[in-house]
């Protein structure tokens, strides 16, 4: 891994008070939505933030919802602790995903499309598996905005993006810019901020999930069926 990611990594602030709260609360088998929503409650972006997704309709649903409450209720706690994590992450690293040909705005949809189409999968296959993957998968492509950030500083920038628009290998040619891919840079992102090997290591395998440890095979063979299928320069595509 390049020196200069290696350094962004280290000098990334803490998580906020209110997402280590989310994750206590989240944790706690004792507590439920009302704790949570009360959580968020104290945060004026995460609350929203948590509204414009719940009355996106990339949801679906069929009606406004107005308060946290009503928001985290619908959610449920492992999605609704993803939303305020995934947006609360791209604020901290100051996203500008124009190497990648995408706006901001649009690499966060790409990441809810990703979440939402693992949890429809996987809910039927395995409920708790589908909410330790919708976390994952909303997550997994953090990683591109530090590797985004270190194109633009080493004016790589424009030769970068022209390759994007063509290519159905975004790791591979992350690799043969700055020698790693994103899903890499996120594993240690996060370990950076203490979270638990499982999840670390279900991103740090999702490019190659045939060289993953076996207690994480399934869920990185997952993440990786989903940004194939939703990279985020062509989602959907017919290739992808």
């Amino acid at each position: 891994m390049k020196s200069s990611i290696v350094e962004s990594i280290k000098s990334l602030p803490p998580l906020s008070k209110t997402i280590l709260d989310i994750n206590r609360v989240y944790a706690d088998e004792e507590t439920g939505v009302a704790e949570l929503a009360k959580v968020i409650a104290h945060d004026p972006m995460i609350v929203a933030n948590l509204l414009k997704n719940a009355n996106s309709p990339l949801y679906g649903f069929g009606k406004e919802i107005k308060n946290v409450a009503q928001a985290v209720s619908l959610f449920g706690m492992s999605m609704t602790r993803s939303i305020a994590l995934g947006n609360s992450v791209r604020k901290l690293l100051n996203v500008d995903m124009q190497p990648y040909g995408v706006t901001s705005e649009k690499f966060a949809e790409v990441s809810e499309m990703q979440a939402t189409l693992m949890l429809k999968w996987y809910e039927k296959v395995d409920k708790q598996k589908a909410d330790d993957l919708y976390l994952a998968a909303f997550l997994q492509e953090t990683g591109k905005i530090l590797i985004a950030s270190d194109i633009i500083q080493e004016d790589e920038d424009v030769s970068f993006k022209a390759e994007v628009e063509f290519s159905n290998n975004l790791a591979q040619l992350e690799k043969s810019y700055v020698d790693v891919s994103s899903s890499e840079v996120t594993a240690e992102v996060f370990n950076h901020w203490g979270f638990d090997e499982k999840f670390i290591d279900m991103i740090r395998y999702s490019d190659t999930p045939t060289a993953a440890p076996q207690k994480v095979a399934e869920y990185a063979t997952a993440l990786n069926i989903v940004k194939t299928i939703l990279p985020i320069n062509k989602p959907f595509s017919e290739q992808a």
